[in-house]
C-alpha cells in the first residue's frame, strides 16, 4: 500500500469517527432547564441540601443556589454533564459586580478558577456577589 493511500483511510477514519461521535451526542451541550432542574441536579451530588433560591445565568449554563448555613451551591454545565459544588465566602477570592448584571468569581480553589456570570437581572447577579462576599468587600465596577 503506498503512503498517499494510508494517509487517505486515515483522514477518512478520523473524519467518520467525529461525524459518529457528533451525530449519537457527542458534541451536545447541557444547558439548565429550570429551577426544579437546578435544585434537582444539585440534590443528585448533595441529598442532604435542601437549596433555597435559585438564580440561573442568561446562557442556562449555570445556577446559583441559596443553601443554609451562608454556602452556596453552584451547578454549571460541563459539556454535556454537570458539576456541582459547595462554597462559602471563605472559598472565594474575589468577587467583581459588573452591570448591568454580570458577576465575576475567583475561587481559592485551584481545580476552579471561577468564571464570568451573566443573569437577566441585576438583583440576582447582586444577591449572588453578596451571598459569595459575606466580608463585604465586593468590588463594582461601573461601565
Amino acid at each position: 500500500m503506498t503512503l498517499p493511500v494510508l494517509i487517505a483511510i486515515v483522514v477518512v477514519g478520523i473524519a467518520l469517527v467525529v461525524v459518529a461521535v457528533h451525530l449519537t451526542g457527542g458534541s451536545r451541550v447541557a444547558t439548565i432547564g429550570g429551577d426544579d432542574h437546578a435544585r434537582q441536579l444539585f440534590q443528585q451530588d448533595f441529598p442532604d441540601e435542601l437549596p433555597g433560591h435559585v438564580a440561573i445565568t442568561t446562557d442556562r449554563m449555570s445556577a446559583f443556589l441559596a443553601l443554609s448555613g451562608g454556602r452556596t451551591g453552584i451547578v454549571q454545565s460541563f459539556g454535556d454533564g454537570y458539576f456541582t459544588r459547595m462554597t462559602a465566602p471563605k472559598d472565594v477570592a474575589a468577587v467583581t459586580l459588573r452591570p448591568p448584571a454580570t458577576v465575576s468569581i475567583r475561587f481559592r480553589d485551584f481545580t476552579w478558577t471561577g468564571g464570568h456570570f451573566t443573569f437577566a437581572q441585576e438583583s440576582e447577579a447582586r444577591a449572588v456577589a453578596a451571598a459569595l462576599d459575606a466580608a463585604g468587600q465586593r468590588e463594582s465596577q461601573e461601565a
